[in-house]
């Protein structure tokens, strides 16, 4: 592979080709360089009037029914993440442009409040967010979330979350009042407890200890907790599981949940590129280890089979979290949303209204 600089701070090393572009784009003069990666370490915030923001989820095994996005793209720069191919529709590369270049759905919240308030919604549970972090770095400054969650509290609406950042605990104050109504559980993603590795793998996100210190403050406050081992990289990350399983239940998980990484479309060429350029002499294990779990390629799209894998080292990961949850007594407690009063909703009033 030919040799080029790493671009630190971001973990997609170049632009893939968009498949519904003719044209292709690149740098070609290596004088250039500079002013290239210059470019590509800055974020790029491109406001926009979402048509919907509430959306039904038809995919079986993803364990939810609606889920509301207030960004797409995440600076989070995780190489694996499945959501990068959807930054194609927006006429955009799945690689540095989808953490370099995030849209805030500026009208997120209106739209929320007209989906939930309708007389024939049932108040099924909507996850935030079922495609990019609802805490990435965008949301400090734009607080779509913050008050996408003051208007559920407002309707009595049930939200989950999962996330791998700590501004979380921001609003601990609006995820309190939620739990007292059982309105809310939350999942912290924790990849990995190697710094090093999460550097690489995911950039501009909280450390694990950081992430599990969130996982201890939401628990301390009453907010059921759990966490999502997601995904689990074969011949990188999966020895990991006895240790992060034993650290979220010191810290007060619940729950622990896991997905085998499936480098679906553009996401398997900006894997493999990405790898190469961080892990340069293990490249080819992981590589043939992911490949081990999709039937010899690196995607399954398999509904049943496509979260877990197949194969010895898929069976291999599932009974060793099995094992681990069972060592840690995670997984024994369940977990039921309380029902909204309607007639008491049109009476709530929020100082933030």
């Amino acid at each position: 592979m030919e040799d080029k600089k790493y671009i630190k701070g971001r973990g997609a090393q170049y632009n893939p080709h968009n498949k519904f572009k003719k044209d292709i784009y690149g740098q070609y003069h290596a004088e250039g360089i500079d002013e290239w990666e210059e470019e590509n370490k800055k974020t790029i915030f491109i406001p926009s009037l979402a048509k919907t923001f509430v959306h039904k989820v038809d995919s079986p095994d993803v364990g939810m029914m609606y889920s509301a996005n207030p960004y797409q793209g995440c600076e989070h720069g995780c190489i694996y993440c499945y959501a990068r191919n959807s930054h194609e529709y927006w006429d955009m590369s799945a690689g540095l442009d989808f953490e370099q270049k995030i849209i805030v759905k500026t009208n997120a919240v209106q739209l929320f409040k007209a989906f939930i308030s309708r007389k024939s919604w049932d108040f099924s549970p909507i996850h935030l967010s079922g495609n990019t972090d609802c805490y990435q770095p965008a949301e400090r400054k734009f607080q779509l979330t913050r008050q996408t969650l003051e208007t559920a509290l407002a309707y009595q609406q049930p939200i989950s979350i999962i996330t791998k950042n700590s501004l979380i605990l921001r609003d601990l104050d609006i995820l309190s009042e939620l739990a007292k109504k059982d309105l809310i559980k939350v999942f912290l993603s924790v990849t990995t407890l190697n710094e090093d590795t999460r550097r690489k793998l995911e950039p501009r996100t909280a450390t694990g200890q950081q992430r599990l210190k969130v996982v201890e403050a939401l628990s301390h406050h009453g907010i059921p907790v759990g966490i999502n081992m997601a995904p689990i990289i074969p011949g990188l990350t999966d020895h990991e599981i006895p240790a992060v399983l034993r650290a979220a239940k010191e810290h007060g998980a619940l729950w622990a949940n896991y997905i085998i990484v499936r480098l679906n479309r553009q996401i398997g060429a900006v894997f493999e590129d990405w790898v190469h350029a961080s892990y340069p002499e293990r490249a080819q294990k992981i590589w043939h280890s992911i490949q081990n779990c999709h039937h010899g390629q690196v995607n399954n799209s398999n509904f049943g089979e496509r979260m877990r894998g197949n194969g010895k080292i898929a069976e291999i990961i599932r009974d060793s979290f099995r094992l681990h949850c069972l060592k840690n007594q995670l997984n024994r407690v369940s977990f039921e949303y309380g029902r909204p009063d309607r007639r008491s909703i049109g009476n709530i009033q929020l100082s933030l209204f």
